[in-house]
Formats: C-alpha cells, sequence, structure tokens
C-alpha cells in the first residue's frame, strides 16, 4: 500500500531532488561569479578566466541552471558530476583521505548526487522529460521508455 503510493510520487520526488539540488549548485556558481550570497570564497568575485575557479564557477552556474530547469539533465548532471569529482581529488583528497578530514564533503556529496540524476533523469515538471516519456490512452500516465 505504501510502496504504491510512494511509487505514484517518485517522478515528483525526484523533479523536487533535481530543482533543489541544481538550485544549491548553480547558488555557487553565481556567488563566485557575480559576488552575490556571501561572494567567492573570501568575498568578491573570481577573476575572469582564471584556472580552476572562473571555470569551476561557470561550470556550477551553468549545468546547475539547467539541471533546475530541466533542460539536458542528463548531460549537464554528467558535467556537474565530473567536475565535482576532479574537484574533490585535486583540491580536497591531496590534505587527507577522508571528506570530513579535508573538507570535501560537499564536492563528494554533489558528486554522487548529480552522477544519480544521470541514470534516474530529471523527473517530473522538466522538457527532458517528455523526449522519454510516452503517455498511455487508457490510463493517462507517463510511462518511461
Amino acid at each position: 500500500m505504501i510502496t504504491r503510493l510512494l511509487a505514484r510520487h517518485h517522478a515528483h520526488a525526484v523533479a523536487a531532488f533535481r530543482i533543489v539540488t541544481g538550485l544549491l549548485f548553480a547558488s555557487h556558481g553565481a556567488a563566485s561569479l557575480f559576488g552575490i550570497l556571501g561572494g567567492a570564497p573570501g568575498g568578491g568575485t573570481v577573476a575572469f578566466g582564471v584556472w580552476p575557479d572562473w571555470y569551476a564557477s561557470v561550470i556550477e552556474l551553468v549545468p546547475g541552471s539547467l539541471v533546475v530547469l530541466g533542460l539536458a539533465t542528463r548531460a549537464a548532471a554528467l558535467l556537474a558530476s565530473g567536475s565535482m569529482a576532479y574537484a574533490y581529488f585535486t583540491v580536497h583528497q591531496p590534505r587527507a583521505w577522508w571528506p570530513l578530514e579535508n573538507g570535501g564533503e560537499a564536492a563528494a556529496m554533489f558528486c554522487w548526487v548529480f552522477l544519480l540524476l544521470v541514470f534516474t533523469g530529471p523527473g517530473a515538471l522538466a522538457p527532458d522529460r517528455s523526449r522519454f516519456v510516452r503517455t498511455s490512452p487508457n490510463s493517462g500516465e507517463g510511462q518511461a521508455t
């Protein structure tokens, strides 16, 4: 009974997960690029074209925004996941092995969360969904293809 109820709302739960995750990720990029929400780490903005900070900020803002909107969700999530894996292994992991010790919890979590979205897709309320869902004329519900 409860499993059927939860399954009925699966696509909307994935959509909420996608929107919140994308918004949090895009906020990091917006903060660093535009100095809002506290700005870049240390305050202010990152300088244009500076490796890797500016590029990381653009990757946070653009794919994060695409994930929020449900546009090219799987590709954007794959890029975001890869960027966070790169950040973890180049910035955090050399300091210590465990994320709790090296300050890499956010990078590790974003990496795995976006990887999950690569496999689950965008959920409900996404333009991407219309390409992968066929509507059954009898049930009125979409079925993944």
